[in-house]
């Protein structure tokens, strides 16, 4: 189950396709990755909304990290418990993602309110790409390098311009 040697793992895998394409199993999982995607704003704005509600951003943010463990223990529950030597094989610089995590759903729920659900998620949407493409580029985190070119530039500007116009809309509430 595990994957304890260096340079193994679902990042290194020599089938891996680096761009998507048009095979069912790639279609399926950009479909779960758009589904996911559908689910970030939705998860701004109700933690912004407990945030609001208890007066209290972190509150709001623990309660969700409540939720999270008892639904992802379950999880656990019916996929397996890996074994303790896997998991002592895990680099502890990567459980740095959890932190991460709690940067995002921190972040996101006291912006959200002040800034507008929309402009929060449009900037974290920008950060997301310049992160993907910088990963990408230099083979960081694990990950297959993946070449920055002309055509990636012209795609990464395009979705930044994109974004900026999706966002001229947003505006923050006003209720505050």
């Amino acid at each position: 189950m595990g994957r304890s040697r260096a340079g193994v793992g679902p990042l290194h895998s020599k089938s891996r396709k680096i761009c998507l394409t048009m095979n069912p199993t790639s279609l399926a999982f950009a479909l779960l990755m758009f589904v996911a995607g559908l689910g970030i704003p939705a998860i701004a704005a109700m933690n912004a909304d407990v945030g609001e509600r208890l007066s209290n951003p972190v509150a709001a943010v623990f309660l969700m990290a409540l939720v999270l463990l008892i639904a992802s223990s379950a999880l656990l529950a019916l996929k397996g418990i890996p074994s303790l030597e896997d998991i002592q094989a895990i680099p502890t610089m990567r459980y740095g993602a959890g932190l991460l995590y709690l940067l995002y759903i921190v972040s996101i729920t006291i912006a959200a309110p002040k800034i507008g659900l929309g402009n929060a998620i449009f900037v974290v949407l920008f950060g997301q790409l310049v992160a993907a493409t910088t990963i990408d580029n230099f083979g960081l985190l694990g990950s297959d390098v993946s070449p920055v070119g002309l055509k990636r530039i012209l795609g990464l500007v395009l979705m930044a311009v994109g974004i900026f116009l999706a966002g001229q809309g947003s505006t923050a509430s006003t209720n505050s």
